[in-house]
Order: C-alpha cells, then structure tokens, then sequence
C-alpha cells in the first residue's frame, strides 16, 4: 500500500470530492522496520487530514492549497514529535503491562491506569514485577484470563491470527463497518469559525473528551492551525507519559459529570462547542445522561465525532481497548512474530492504529465542518482502532524499504517551547498545506492546569 492509495481510501471514507486529491503529494524515502507499510499508513493518514484542511480553507478563499507530506516525518511524529530539554519524559508503560506466556499461547495485559492495573491483580495477585506476574500468567489458558481480566474492568487481550480474527464474529462485525460511519442532520445555531490568512481554524471551539491517544493527536492536530481546545479529563486521571506530546496548543481542565454544578459547566461549554470529540466506549455518555439526542439538543449544530476500540457493531462493541491490545486482537502482532521468525508477539513499531484514526478522526471533523458551511447539515460520525487495523491489514505485506534515515537536527522546528516540564523542541510537521504554518499557540501542559471555560481556551490564540 503506498501513502496515495491510503489517501484514496480515507478520501473516500470521507464522501470526499476525489478530484482533490491531485493536490496532494508525498515526499520521503525509506519506511519503519514492520511487515505491514506503517509508514505509508502515516503519510496517508496525515496527508487526509492536511487535504481537509485545504478543501475548508478553500470555502473562504480563492482556490484550494496544495498539500505536501513528508513520509520520513510522518513516520516519526507518529512515535513523539516532543524533544525534551535537560527533562525526561516517563517510562511510556506500566512495570507489569506487557505480554505474557500463558498455558496456550500469548496474552497482553494493559495495567497503564491505576484501575486497570488493580482489575488484573485481582485476578492474578498482587505482582511487583514481571517475573511474579508470568508466574501468575502461565498457569492460565488465554481465553480463560482475558475473560477474566475483562470480567473484572481490567483491559486484556489474547493473541490471535489474522485468520482467526476475521473468523471471529467481532472481527466480521468490524469488516462489515466503514472506516468512516457518518451521518448529517439539519443544523441550526451560528458558527464561530472565523479564519484569517495564517489560521484556518480560528474561532472554532473543539471540546475534547477523548483520551489516549488517538483522539489526543486529532485534537492537537486541529489546534495547530488555530481551533481553541478545550481537553475535559474527569479527577485524578493523567498520561504523563503521553501529556507532554499531545497536550501542545490546548487548554486542559477537569469536570466531575457526577457533580451537578460541574455538569452544569460542561453542558455550557457544550452548547458552545463546534466540535465534540469523545472517546467514550458505547452506553458510557448515555449512562451520564449525555446520548446522542441529549448532545444534539444542546447543541444542534454541532459536529460530533466518536471513536472506539473495537468498533461499534457485534458482541465486542462495549468493550474497552487500546492499540496495543487491537493489535494482539486483530492478528498484526502474530503477524509481526511470524514474519520476524521470533518467539514471543511482534507489534507495529509505533502505536500507529491510534496515531492513524487521529489524522482521520481530525479530517473527519474537518469535513463536517465544510458540510456544516456548505450544505448546513451537522454531522455525527463514528471510527474504531479495529477498524483502521482492517485498513492496514488489508493492504497485506509492504514491499522491500530501505529504513528510514536518522533524525538529525535538521528534523527539528527552530523555536523552543516552554513546557510545563521544560524547554523542548518538536519535529517539524511532515505536512505542508499551501502557506499555511502549523502553530501552537500554548505550550504542552499537565492535565487539568486551565479553567473549564472557552474564554480561557480562546485567550492564546
């Protein structure tokens, strides 16, 4: 699959004029060390999310921008694009997550959140490293210890097959799902985008209620060309590990929607909001009083764009999820072990199933918005990690690559960005469209540091 044909096949997902995508072009040799073409999949998806932007910038101008990217980069930003300064950023996982040997083959415990970490030690014991958790782990077959892992709110996921995942009836359901599942309803209500020549999203206002990581890159995505977001995290949670490179260009605060007077808040800032991004697993926002009608009637021109794990039809569909555990689901890390001839899961290099569905889930956003302009309908759409692992998979084996060059200094924006933890510099974005630079108007933050209120994530900008 070249980065053109997954450009094609997203463009299309989106209902998008295919004539657009004379405009786009890609740059960049090599590709990351992976049987599947990570690489293109990076650039493809970026490339989507940069043609967006184009096609609704052209609404208000003359013709619409060229768009450009940069495969190698595209690739890189798709691990970090932050490069701290005299600072650390954290181990990216938990002592105990990772794969484990059962009686019948691989597992993959996801123990990142406190409570996921707690749901599988209430099953295996309490564990202070990875050699009493294998202890623990072996004495299981890895259906019996994913059922039980899940059983008690923990996340889990054993490996299986490419074949046996599309034998699956969760994985049928996925293949029977769009990559893009989208609707439009008449909308009402004015709009607050007002573009000038360097930002093409400005006065736009994103509510953000998404989580690691895929709807964190959509967002940080749609604030650097000048959207004001607003990241909503309920008490308690943090990604430090995650928050230095995806928070770049929001305001992020903490609401508690079991609180009256804190869901009073958050039903404001909804009825201001644009965009709504949440990553909520199915039922979740209805539990709280906030389903789809409940949404649309606080804010009926409002551009609501979900996602999941594992998709939104069949007996998984609740189910919680990362790219990590889609990846031993869906087949690509037996995939990967096999390939390698190595003995134990081979997954994707770079969490590329999250990064993906963020460039599509931020071009997705981008076109409802230029339905909203053009057609003055309000779209609701839904994407899955199950699904744009289809996409990959789909595509089988990349050809022979030679790897990708090394970063050097050169790869590096000019400027410094002052932290929360320090100084940093981040990659240049792989993505050109037109004169449009890619800004961020806040440095990255910690989780929770901004009021819950537009007015402060509209005053950088």
């Amino acid at each position: 699959m070249a980065a053109c044909d997954c450009l094609r096949i997203i463009w299309a997902a989106l209902g998008a004029p295919a004539a657009a995508l004379e405009r786009a072009a890609f740059t960049g040799e090599g590709a990351l060390p992976a049987l599947f073409a990570v690489t293109d999949l990076a650039a493809g998806s970026v490339a989507a999310a940069g043609l967006a932007l184009a096609e609704l910038a052209a609404l208000r101008r003359a013709a619409p921008a060229s768009v450009t990217v940069d495969r190698r980069l595209a690739a890189f930003w798709f691990a970090s694009s932050v490069r701290p300064i005299g600072w650390t950023v954290p181990a990216p996982w938990d002592p105990i997550a990772g794969d484990y040997e059962t009686r019948d083959g691989w597992i993959r415990l996801h123990t990142n959140a406190p409570h996921h970490r707690a749901a599988a030690e209430r099953v295996l014991g309490t564990q202070s490293d990875r050699a009493g958790m294998a202890a623990a782990v072996a004495r299981w077959t890895k259906a019996d210890l994913e059922a039980a892992v899940l059983a008690e709110g923990g996340c889990a996921a054993e490996m299986r097959s490419l074949a046996a995942w599309l034998a699956h009836p969760q994985g049928v359901a996925v293949a029977a799902e769009p990559l893009v599942a989208a609707i439009g309803e008449a909308a009402s209500g004015r709009t607050r985008w007002r573009p000038t020549r360097e930002r093409p999203l400005n006065g736009l206002r994103v509510l953000d209620l998404t989580r690691v990581l895929a709807g964190p890159v959509a967002t940080r995505f749609l604030a650097g060309y000048g959207a004001a977001v607003l990241r909503i995290d309920p008490p308690g949670w943090d990604e430090p590990a995650l928050v230095p490179d995806i928070t770049a260009g929001k305001a992020c605060a903490r609401l508690d929607l079991r609180d009256a007077e804190e869901r009073a808040r958050f039903e404001a800032l909804l009825a201001g909001a644009d965009i709504l991004l949440h990553g909520y697993r199915p039922g979740a926002l209805e539990h709280l009083g906030y389903g789809e009608a409940a949404r649309r009637a606080l804010a009926p021109g409002l551009i609501d764009v979900r996602l999941d794990a594992y998709g939104w039809t069949g007996p998984w569909a609740g189910r919680r999820g990362f790219d990590s555990l889609v990846q031993m689901s869906a087949g690509i890390a037996e995939a990967g072990q096999a390939w390698r001839g190595a003995d134990r899961p081979v997954p994707l290099p770079v969490q590329a199933l999250d990064h993906a569905t963020g460039y599509i889930l931020a071009a997705t956003a981008l076109r409802g918005l230029h339905r909203r302009e053009a057609e003055g309908s309000a779209l609701t759409a839904r994407l899955s990690l199950a699904r744009t692992a289809k996409l990959l998979t789909d595509a089988g084996p990349q050809g022979p690559e030679p790897p990708l060059a090394p970063e050097t200094e050169a790869d590096l924006d000019a400027a410094t960005e002052a932290t929360a933890w320090g100084p940093a510099r981040r990659l240049r974005s792989p993505l050109v469209v037109g004169a449009l630079p890619m800004r961020f108007a806040r440095p990255a933050r910690t989780l929770g540091s901004a009021p819950a209120r537009w007015a402060d994530a509209e005053s950088a900008d």
